[in-house]
């Protein structure tokens, strides 16, 4: 018998990163320590008040059923209260917010609940991949909105043409952003709404990096735009905010009609999000431990700083991140992504991102992740210094 897989599969990109794990194996048999840079995983504990309350909850026989597809009334309104105390916005907890086993599931599945066969939808290149693969899975036609240097790493809106804005579905934005670290001001989201209700777009804005910031800034909701409520979504993640990357529980926020369309998709996919990672996720937002996230984000700046000192001095362009744990770099003159991705493992032993690995728009940049201890990046900083461009 000849197995054949869904024909959407072959829009896939060609898995680049297969090739790299590849090297980074190869590079480890030879007894090279390996430092890995690449993944945007936070190596700091989530807070000890968090796993505390997983470890009561985890033992009420309660929550060892079913849990709703919605999510828990207390998580909603826990997450609905966030959202006043932190953007000073109000939501209906029951009406307008949903749980996510992770908010990429999310992103996923809201692709699903919106895109038809034919509408276009808008993405940011480079961009989060999952906004490409949610659009063409379900027959949407992608449109790259790419992020250059000079304009910030924000999509020209205006550049769009009037054709394309009109059989367009949705558009995807996210800041601050990965992979390029940038980050948005109101104003922004002020002008991205306008066009969203002059066009008769959804705008899904994927906040999973708001709360990791540096230099006073304070990343900015969409919902603090007029008009918002009318065409917008928001997805927010635990794993950031609180180093809850394996936990898997997030939450869509926004318009009702959106966030019930995400929920119909998801009671037909998941079963819902565990209730005791529910209840710890509650103790999360309700802040009983405000200083923690402010120590981490400490920490990552002085890696930042570290990093990004590092970097300058061997001559490499980049910016000094205000949000997110990335550093996007531009790479030496006569390398690709790839390129200078394998150089780097092979010779220093570090593990980067390429930046082709979110789309063509990210070709000619690598990304950093300052997911590593202190000591750890150190070391990688010591390696570099050893290299030559």
């Amino acid at each position: 018998m000849q197995i054949k897989t869904a024909s959407r599969l072959d829009l896939l990109p060609p898995y680049l990163f297969a090739e790299l794990d590849r090297l980074k194996k190869e590079v480890a048999q030879r007894g090279i320590d390996v430092i890995s840079l690449g993944i945007g995983d936070p190596d700091l504990p989530t807070p000890q008040h968090i796993i505390a309350s997983l470890k009561r909850a985890a033992d009420d026989p309660k929550n060892h059923r079913y849990p709703d597809y919605e999510g828990l009334e207390q998580f909603r309104n826990a997450a609905a209260d966030w959202y006043r105390r932190r953007f000073g916005v109000s939501f209906d907890h029951q009406r307008e917010v949903c749980a996510l086993i992770g908010s990429k599931e999310g992103i996923a599945n809201f692709s699903t609940a919106i895109v038809n066969p034919g509408d276009i939808v808008l993405i940011p290149d480079p961009g989060y991949p999952v906004y490409y693969s949610g659009c063409v899975f379900n027959g949407g036609e992608p449109y790259f909105l790419t992020l250059k240097k000079e304009n910030g790493f924000m999509p020209d809106l205006a550049s769009i043409p009037p054709e394309v804005a009109r059989r367009a579905r949705m558009l995807w934005l996210n800041y601050p952003n990965n992979p390029t670290a940038a980050t948005a001001e109101l104003s922004f989201f002020e002008n991205a709404v306008k066009f969203c209700l002059k066009n008769d777009i959804i705008l899904a804005h994927d906040s999973a990096y708001s709360e990791i910031a540096y230099d006073g800034y304070r990343s900015p909701s969409v919902f603090q735009a007029a008009g918002s409520r009318e065409c917008a979504i928001e997805f927010h993640s635990l794993s950031k905010t609180f180093s809850m990357t394996g936990w898997r529980v997030g939450f869509a926020i926004g318009n009702a009609q959106l966030v019930g369309a995400l929920g119909k998709v998801k009671t037909n996919c998941d079963s819902g999000v565990f209730q005791a990672v529910q209840e710890a996720a509650i103790t999360g937002l309700e802040g009983g431990d405000g200083d923690r996230l402010a120590e981490y984000c400490a920490i990552y700046k002085e890696r930042r700083d570290v990093l990004v000192g590092a970097l300058r001095r061997l001559g490499l362009e980049c910016d000094s991140p205000r949000a997110t744990f990335y550093v996007w770099t531009r790479v030496p003159q006569g390398y690709t992504s790839v390129s200078f991705t394998e150089r780097m493992l092979k010779e220093a032993g570090i593990a980067i991102t390429p930046g082709s690995g979110f789309g063509k728009g990210g070709e000619g940049y690598v990304r950093f992740s300052l997911t590593v201890s202190s000591e750890r990046l150190r070391e990688a900083v010591d390696r570099l210094t050893a290299l030559r461009f």
